[in-house]
């Protein structure tokens, strides 16, 4: 196999860069409520479930035959043929389009949040600030897919230091509260129902808080231009060590927080529907976590804005462009662009303007369709493309369908509760 090079490197900090945003930043306030052992489980269970699930998603993208260019939507229409393919790439959308709504209505949220409390001034109309904020956004996004990774992996080294120095700077003002009810009576979203709801509900959190997918078929398709047969074993080592820097990093930062605020502390941030970097700058009020958290938080969600934007056209355009050819159409790849851009900006702005609540989003819309792509999908595909045979009958695998049905069926009985 070739050796590591430089690319590779901006690669790795890209899937990262992606990873950090709104699912860490909203990750302390679900996850921490439920005490200390499902944060265990969580610390246990992260690295497997990301590293296997995105690893089977890259391995689909490379099965395809057709061309080096070929997608994720490309690719599930040669494996599986067009009606199944127009539903997969439906269902591919619709599984990222919603992140990035998640995305626009939080870094919104946080701009307002830091006007108000840290300005100590009364914020524009949300309107006006929503409409600048996706507008800015949307402008980098013109630049070009190629700025957009190098922003994310240019951001990232400042990002993970100063995350990590929030992280340290927390344990001055950790109290422990965490450790004295370790008992799971009352440690989940259901009202207390034992270790398996409890267990059983941190599932969909951890599908969400650790998902990169948008930018793995991206991935796929630049490393098969540049490595061709050794682009899988590659790409499989992009994943690894950028979900090993993903895991570490975030778990620090989520425990740090759980150890300074109360469960009462986590549900204020959740009804005032901002991030936990936010809330820790409202809450302790220094100077430092002033002015850092947010800025933090910002440079975070714009990042995964312009990663999971990527993603979002990718599924937006299959799914045009797969109608159209039902009707004998088609167009060409710089007005589907278009379209998809005019579409994402307006419905971004209505949805941040609106302010839905943004772990509702996460929970009703992302988690049970994201489960579905990111887990079982390429589980599927691995059983039924004889390309793909060499990877069946692991144990791996056994274990991404089981995390896929639980985060399926945890993310709807949500949907109920």
């Amino acid at each position: 196999m070739p050796k590591w090079r430089s690319s590779d490197t901006i690669w790795m900090l890209s899937l990262y860069g992606t990873a950090i945003g709104a699912g860490v930043l909203f990750l302390p306030i679900n996850a921490a409520a439920g005490g200390l052992i499902p944060l265990l489980v969580l610390a246990v269970l992260a690295f497997p479930m990301t590293y296997y699930a995105h690893r089977a998603l890259c391995r689909f993208v490379l099965s395809g035959t057709a061309s080096f260019n070929d997608d994720i939507t490309k690719v599930v229409e040669e494996q599986f043929g067009k009606k199944m393919g127009f539903l997969i790439t439906l269902l591919y959308f619709l599984a990222i389009y919603p992140i990035l709504l998640v995305y626009s209505v939080s870094i919104t949220n946080t701009v307002i949040s830091f006007i108000e409390n840290q300005l100590h001034m009364t914020p524009p109309s949300r309107i006006i600030i929503s409409f600048i904020l996706i507008s800015f956004l949307i402008l980098i996004v013109q630049f070009g897919e190629n700025l957009i990774v190098r922003v994310m992996s240019t951001l990232v080294y400042p990002f993970v230091a100063v995350l990590m120095v929030i992280a340290l700077y927390l344990i001055p003002q950790w109290t422990g509260d965490i450790f004295q009810n370790v008992s799971l009576s009352g440690a989940t979203q259901a009202g207390g129902k034992g270790l398996i709801v409890t267990l059983w509900l941190i599932i969909p959190v951890a599908v969400f808080s650790f998902n990169h997918s948008p930018i793995i078929s991206s991935l796929a398709v630049a490393k098969r231009k540049e490595y061709g047969e050794f682009a899988e074993k590659k790409c499989s080592k992009i994943i690894q060590y950028s979900n090993i820097m993903m895991v570490v990093t975030v778990l620090f930062f989520v425990f740090s927080c759980a150890l300074c605020l109360s469960p009462a502390n986590l549900e204020q941030a959740k009804a005032d529907n901002i991030s936990i970097l936010s809330y820790l700058a409202n809450h302790f009020q220094t100077p430092f976590l002033d002015w850092v958290a947010p800025i933090v938080a910002f440079v975070a969600i714009s990042k995964s804005f312009l990663g999971h934007y990527l993603g979002a056209r990718e599924g937006f355009n299959g799914v045009v462009l797969k109608s159209m050819h039902y009707f004998g159409m088609s167009a060409k790849e710089k007005t589907l662009n278009k379209f998809a851009l005019i579409f994402m900006f307006v419905t971004a702005w209505i949805i941040a303007t609106l302010n839905p609540s943004i772990l509702g989003m996460i929970e009703s819309i992302g988690g049970p369709v994201l489960a579905m792509i990111l887990f079982l999908m390429p589980m599927y595909a691995i059983h039924t493309i004889p390309s793909l045979t060499k990877y069946r009958g692991k144990l791996s695998n056994i274990f991404i369908v089981i995390m896929g049905c639980i985060a399926i069926s945890a993310a709807v009985y949500n949907l109920f509760i």
